[in-house]
């Protein structure tokens, strides 16, 4: 068997190294791919977002199986693409993917299938929103209609945060076209937790969930981020919430988009909120989570490539999807000054991983036999253990092993899972 996979980041190589566990797969390229992934995978310099040039490259390596990870190439259409040429694909095709495309689609889907989420608005004049704005509660949500590579939501905490919110998607287009239409809720309160999700559009089969670090620093202070590292599973998400979230979220949004006729196949995200007024629902994503992916994936103990297939198939109801009883902790290094400004091309020296351990790389590229760094967040450095405290220590002793003089990771991945585990 051949696979493709695309993309060129951390999840990706996650993906990959996963993959590599089944002995059917002979070869597996990435499409494009990065200088770490070329440890695992034949990289080919074709962007996630050429969707004719992977269509194409799919047709001419008759690939048997491909794996469209990103966001945008799935709301692009790539898996329509692929499929076209008669190459089955795990991600949902380009009406399935609007849930994530389209957060004014997602709230209006949510709405009308009475799936929990914040109460909303929608704008598509900059004047109304301001207008409303002038009495909406504080603090609240701002939100880019489309993909902004996941920073088109601002938490303003006041109404001039919201005004400057507002005027920057809608009149400064800091996010293109993503911004031409904004949606305004309310703030909710409660722990976060993420659960990835596997689903055929019949059947739906939740994943470990986790626990996000979206601030750059420790304590949780600093600016917005892709993701600082994450725990699994969340020992906020107890069996009865998630029992609650089966009944309410999760086959009510699977229903709907059926409904919609908009049946979803591949990797659905629910990002949710534990408020006090039960779990719901703050995002939807049409594919795998990331860094979230990087702890759930070594935790899965059935063949990702049989999982795949069978979401791709239609048959995910007929085989038992199993995870570890266990934890898994990822610590992400990045260039200092990320998310802000940082410099890219240092060396990077990279441990000796055992068991248990991974590096994933998210951003690096091959320069002779040297690779150096690429972007902000540049390493996943994963580790499991039977504890939670056991996985951040080896993801920590493993972290440090790294060699990489402009990198800076924050020192308080899991401290907030640990100290709720303890509360309990």
């Amino acid at each position: 068997m051949k696979v493709m996979v695309v993309g060129g980041g951390g999840r990706e190589h996650a993906i990959i190294k996963k993959l590599k566990e089944n002995k059917g797969i002979e070869e597996i390229y990435a499409l494009p791919g990065n200088g770490g992934i070329a440890l695992d995978a034949t990289c080919v310099n074709i962007g996630a977002k050429d969707i004719a040039g992977i269509a194409a490259f799919a047709k001419e390596n008759k690939i048997d199986f491909a794996v469209v990870a990103p966001d945008d190439p799935l709301v692009l259409g790539a898996v329509d693409a692929l499929e076209a040429e008669g190459i089955p694909c795990f991600g949902p095709n380009k009406r399935a993917a609007i849930i994530e495309g389209s957060k004014i689609f997602s709230k209006n889907l949510m709405k009308k299938y009475g799936i929990p989420t914040a109460e909303y608005e929608v704008f598509e004049d900059m004047d109304a929103a301001l207008a409303y704005l002038d009495t909406a509660p504080v603090p609240t949500v701002v939100k880019a209609d489309g993909l902004a590579l996941g920073k088109g939501v601002v938490v303003a905490q006041t109404r001039e945060e919201a005004r400057q919110a507002v005027k920057e998607m809608m009149q400064d287009k800091k996010f293109g076209e993503s911004g031409a239409k904004i949606v305004i809720e309310e703030f909710l309160t409660g722990p976060e937790v993420s659960v990835l999700s596997f689903t055929d559009g019949k059947t739906l089969v939740p994943m470990v969930s986790s626990m996000d670090h979206k601030r750059a620093h420790d304590g949780d202070q600093g600016p917005n981020t892709g993701g600082m590292g994450t725990v699994a599973p969340n020992p906020y998400y107890t069996k009865e919430i998630a029992e609650e979230c089966i009944r309410t979220i999760f086959l009510p949004t699977m229903h709907a988009m059926n409904a919609e006729n908009r049946t979803f196949k591949g990797c659905l995200y629910f990002g949710l909120m534990l408020t006090p007024k039960g779990p719901k629902v703050i995002e939807y994503n049409c594919r795998f989570g990331d860094p979230e992916t990087q702890v759930v994936l070594p935790l899965l103990k059935s063949d990702l490539f049989t999982v795949m297939q069978a979401v791709a198939n239609g048959t995910l109801g007929d085989m038992k999807v199993e995870f570890s009883e266990g934890h898994a902790c990822c610590v992400v290094v990045a260039s200092k000054g990320y998310p802000v400004s940082y410099q890219s091309g240092f060396e990077l020296t990279l441990p000796e991983a055992k068991e248990g351990e991974y590096i994933f790389v998210a951003g690096a590229k091959k320069e002779g036999e040297k690779l150096l760094s690429v972007g902000g967040r540049v390493l996943g450095v994963t580790a499991t253990a039977d504890t939670l405290q056991g996985a951040i220590d080896r993801a920590y002793a493993l972290a440090k092993q790294v060699k990489f003089e402009n990198g800076f990771m924050r020192a308080d991945i899991g401290k907030r899972a640990l100290q709720a585990y303890e509360r309990k």
